[in-house]
């Protein structure tokens, strides 16, 4: 399959662009686009044969749910069977945005779409772009991110040809997303809101909005559930190289572990702020150490994380090893997508000695 391929402009109505683009869409096909967060894999959410490409496009599994996206906020009221007061107050606040909202879907929302669950996530972007494509497509565009599933997401469109040249039918280039993570998902159908998923829209500014506000359990790992929100269940944004996350205490032997690992004859791959960059500094001189900082701020973490984790495979380290940072904020988030792309495999301080949770085998060059 050829993959088309349209560079948008800024301060232009790409109206052409869009036009085509849709078509495509209204043919059942699937299109890449840009949004606040990253780019999604979209196609028309009430097609369930569309829908499908997505799937084979990703190589994703049909149990993990998608997202509708729709161009203004009216449109959500075709996909459920009513709003409640805490929806109706989040879309107030957070739309358009980085925001998706898990209400009780209705009759003309594919099973293929919301993975058989009786409630379908609804998002609408800030992104003009992605407003604009929506718009002329003239039906809501069911999007995941549009990577091969596991791949970190991509945030520019070069990532995602990388993943998906010759697989779909079309691509638009709206440059670097601002974000850098996914929505945040909330579920709106409990009593309580709860996260499903963390993002750019922060626990901090839910609950100076909402109250109450409630975190569920599968952030912690727990994977015997059916999911209700993408990215829940499986294992996500992984580089190829294994990750090791080290959180708390045991980032402070971050140096002592990497030179060990060194001097095992591994490449190194290293995430971390700038504090432990200049700890490094003498490290980074040997060929084997492939340091990449993060910057100076959570959100700039959050806009390069994925870009970062994709780099790795570039230069393909034996290993990679991430301090974690603290949950306030959109730290939050930044660890969700950080212990997901390690798999789970985090590393703590424990009575002095690391400890690999989920595994009492740490590798040797964790060892004392």
């Amino acid at each position: 399959m050829k993959t088309s391929y349209w560079k948008l402009q800024k301060n232009s109505d790409n109206q052409e662009i869009m036009q085509e683009a849709a078509a495509l869409i209204r043919a059942g096909e699937v299109v890449s686009f840009p949004t606040e967060t990253v780019y999604g894999l979209g196609a028309d959410g009430l097609n369930p044969e569309a829908v499908a490409k997505i799937f084979a496009a990703k190589g994703r599994p049909n149990d993990n749910p998608l997202i509708l996206h729709i161009a203004k906020k009216e449109d959500i009221a075709q996909l459920t069977t009513g709003l409640n007061a805490n929806a109706k107050k989040l879309m107030e606040h957070f739309w358009p945005g980085p925001l998706t909202l898990i209400v009780n879907k209705s009759a003309i929302v594919p099973d293929a779409v919301s993975a058989g669950l009786e409630t379908v996530a609804v998002r609408f972007p800030s992104n003009k772009f992605a407003q604009d494509f929506i718009r002329a497509c003239g039906c809501p565009i069911a999007a995941p991110s549009a990577n091969i599933s596991g791949r970190p997401s991509p945030t520019n469109a070069q990532d995602v040809l990388e993943d998906m040249q010759g697989k779909i039918a079309g691509m638009l280039d709206g440059g670097n997303c601002g974000i850098g993570l996914e929505s945040t998902v909330v579920d709106t159908t409990s009593a309580v809101p709860t996260i499903l998923r963390p993002g750019g829209i922060t626990y901090e500014m839910l609950t100076e909005v909402m109250g109450a506000v409630e975190k569920d359990p599968a952030l912690q790992g727990d994977k015997n559930f059916k999911p209700k929100a993408p990215g829940m269940k499986y294992r996500h944004y992984a580089p190829k190289a294994p990750v090791y996350l080290f959180e708390g205490e045991a980032c402070k032997r971050l140096p002592q572990v990497i030179a060990k690992a060194l001097a095992e004859g591994k490449t190194v791959g290293v995430l971390c702020g700038r504090e432990l960059e200049s700890e490094l500094a003498e490290l980074v001189e040997k060929q084997q150490l492939q340091l990449s900082c993060w910057g100076d701020s959570r959100e700039q973490l959050a806009a390069d994380l994925f870009y970062l984790l994709r780099d790795f495979d570039r230069t393909c380290p034996d290993v990679i090893l991430a301090e974690g940072v603290e949950e306030d904020g959109l730290g939050l988030a930044i660890m969700n997508r950080l212990r997901k792309a390690a798999g789970y495999q985090i590393i703590t301080l424990e009575n002095g000695s690391l400890h690999l949770k989920n595994n009492v085998n740490l590798p040797s060059f964790m060892l004392q």
